[in-house]
């Protein structure tokens, strides 16, 4: 603590490492992509790029999110030791519904698909039900989860937290829609060479 009562900034070891693991990560697809593109290839054979899923994007993102959280919220080390116990419960909760979700849409595509035979009326039923069963259990454990974080989290703290979570989904759809533009770059180059 400086004389003022507040604690000085200076990063601690824990974080050093934590952004230094986290930079490794993001770094590390673009490194391979690096490798394979200096390793001697097929005459015959363009050198490809390692696709990369949108899931492991999203875990990716979601450690840098929990690395950025420290410092966006100001968080003690004490309360971030217990914030990414629970940001990670709350981000596995999302994605775990999230699947359950797609899998529900999946079927109801596949039932109702115009091209294929009239659909059966108690399957489409049973998976609507299924759907709306989904998104109130997913509203409730969300709720949970929030609350979990927010317990130890200020007021203050709690009202930054909504404006972070806001913040990082809009740079994570920025950066998909980018890799989408960049992805069809090289197509479109190929088109015209």
């Amino acid at each position: 603590m400086n004389r003022h009562g507040s604690r000085p900034h200076v990063p601690t070891m824990t974080r050093i490492l934590r952004v230094a693991a986290v930079a490794a990560a993001l770094l590390l697809p673009a490194t391979t992509w690096a490798a394979q593109q200096q390793a001697p290839a097929a005459p015959a054979a363009p050198a490809a790029q390692p696709e990369i899923s949108a899931g492991e994007i999203q875990r990716l993102y979601d450690a840098y999110a929990l690395v950025q959280a420290q410092e966006a919220l100001q968080l003690s080390d004490d309360q971030y030791v217990k914030f990414v116990t629970r940001l990670k419960a709350l981000q596995e909760t999302r994605r775990r519904h999230q699947q359950a979700r797609n899998q529900i849409l999946l079927d109801l595509r596949r039932l109702t698909n115009p091209q294929a035979p009239p659909p059966d009326e108690p399957a489409v039923r049973d998976r609507l039900a299924a759907l709306r069963a989904e998104d109130e259990r997913s509203a409730q454990d969300l709720r949970k989860a929030s609350d979990a974080v927010d317990e130890i989290l200020d007021i203050r703290q709690q009202a930054r937290f909504r404006l972070f979570e806001e913040r990082m989904e809009q740079r994570k759809l920025e950066l998909l829609m980018r890799a989408r533009q960049n992805a069809r770059t090289p197509a479109r180059r190929g088109k015209v060479e």
